[in-house]
């Protein structure tokens, strides 16, 4: 066990080193060139899109835009933005949030070529049910012997990081948070999340859409109404807050206190890694909802899905960030261990020091249990779709039993204290999440010319007319 956690150790720190992030942040900034930054000449339209109009009646497709923009989040708001972020101050000082920021901004266009792509490769399956993403455009629009095994290599790493990342990691959390602050039994957590992730999975994409068009705005507004409060105490401090986060982005973190103090270069690189591990922008599963989308272009559906990653790092990390920073709680030390706040324990500690009593905690770990919970069930449908992909149809009903299967097991693990098997499959979903960008910025960049040709003939030429 020792053993393998330490090669698989060694296999997570070469997939997420430095090379990716570059690759990753750069084809967000070759896109945003290539599309003539169109995340900001088009974010106004984009969210009237995604939370005004929401969808087009007697388009094509299985779920409206609102629908397939919620199921997005569901996947990609989760643990990250609470402990992600966390992490990211913890060892980057406050300077890693504006790092967040940059990806998000670049990232953005990222997103934006993954909808399109995805919708304007999707082809209906065998259910009459819209089928797209990375594994589609890769084998469709590269073609040929190379497109065909970008987009193989695309779905086994997807379906293998969804039963981890997106699934037994989430539950676990779930369950841990239950336990720690209200006592509940994993046992007992274990079992509700299989019953209710089954009745939603086991529905398919039309099921997971109507929850997460439901769900999600409650889990997201009800996090964002506690980190708000928190703030509103600490108005005054609310220009410092932004000082801090710009200034230190530029010249580093002193010490104080608890906190040791970032370079620049911690910064960037936490704020980087945490931000595109938080919007997933680069790593392909955005166009896989998209595709569900029922839309009569290509680029109408993604601008609602670029949308995801403004809402998941501009909002919901930017308060969790602000909270973090505004109560001071990452430079103190942890009474309890003696050691520094970090993950979620300070977003935690943060609540807790704007929140009356044990309201704060109570708050986190809801939030934290809500966001778990939509993970799981985002993840449910690209795990599916993956595995459609790669076995046919006949496939897809024992993956669904399974996907249930490890949820009860991630969070059952805990009654009996297993730490060493979950950070193992931890570890073992991390390596394979950052494997999946590989094939997906390939086909991103290859495929450029195509996303700004639809982009142009939707857009551009539609106002010279």
């Amino acid at each position: 066990m020792e053993s393998l956690q330490y090669w698989l150790g060694r296999a997570s720190m070469l997939v997420w080193g430095l090379p990716t992030i570059v690759l990753l942040l750069g084809t967000g900034v070759y896109l945003t060139l290539v599309l003539k930054g169109i995340q900001f000449r088009k974010l106004g339209p984009a969210l009237w899109l995604a939370l005004v109009k929401r969808e087009e009646k007697g388009a094509e497709g299985d779920i409206t835009h609102y629908q397939a923009l919620m199921t997005a989040l569901a996947a990609t708001v989760g643990v990250g933005n609470i402990a992600g972020v966390a992490t990211a101050i913890a060892a980057g000082g406050p300077g890693a949030l504006f790092w967040m920021w940059i990806t998000a901004l670049f990232g953005m266009a990222t997103k934006y070529s993954e909808a399109l792509l995805g919708v304007h490769y999707r082809e209906v399956d065998a259910r009459g049910y819209m089928a797209g993403g990375p594994m589609y455009y890769l084998s469709r629009g590269i073609g040929g012997r190379v497109g065909r095994l970008l987009a193989a290599t695309f779905a086994a790493f997807a379906a293998l990081a969804a039963f981890g990342i997106g699934c037994m990691v989430q539950s676990n959390s779930v369950a841990d948070a239950l336990q720690s602050s209200f006592a509940v039994p994993p046992l007992l957590t274990a079992a509700v999340i299989a019953v209710l992730a089954g009745l939603v999975i086991l529905g398919g994409i039309r099921s997971i859409g109507r929850v997460a068009g439901t769900f999600v705005p409650v889990m997201v507004l009800f996090y964002l109404a506690g980190g708000m409060i928190v703030l509103l105490t600490n108005w005054r401090g609310l220009d410092d807050i932004a000082t801090l986060v710009f200034r230190d982005a530029l010249t580093g973190s002193a010490a104080l206190g608890g906190f040791l103090g970032a370079s620049v270069r911690e910064a960037v690189r936490m704020g980087f890694a945490r931000g595109i591990f938080s919007n997933e922008s680069g790593l392909g599963t955005g166009g896989i909802a998209a595709a569900a989308a029922r839309t009569r272009t290509a680029p109408t559906q993604a601008l609602v899905s670029m949308t995801q990653t403004f809402i998941d790092t501009i909002v919901v990390c930017t308060i969790t960030g602000f909270t973090i920073i505004g109560t001071g709680v990452y430079t103190r030390l942890d009474p309890a261990t003696g050691l520094a706040y970090t993950g979620a324990p300070l977003t935690m500690a943060a609540f807790e020091a704007g929140l009356p009593g044990a309201v704060g905690g109570y708050v986190v770990a809801i939030g934290l249990s809500f966001f778990a919970f939509s993970t799981i069930l985002g993840w449910a449908y690209y795990g599916e779709r993956a595995v459609e992909y790669l076995f046919g149809l006949r496939a897809t009903r024992p993956y669904r039993l399974l996907f249930v299967l490890a949820a009860f097991t991630g969070a059952a693990i805990l009654q009996v204290g297993h730490s060493a098997g979950l950070e193992l499959v931890w570890t073992f979903s991390d390596v394979f999440n950052g494997a999946m960008a590989f094939p997906n910025l390939v086909g991103l960049l290859l495929l450029s010319g195509v996303v700004a040709r639809e982009t142009r003939r939707a857009f551009d030429e539609k106002r010279a007319t």
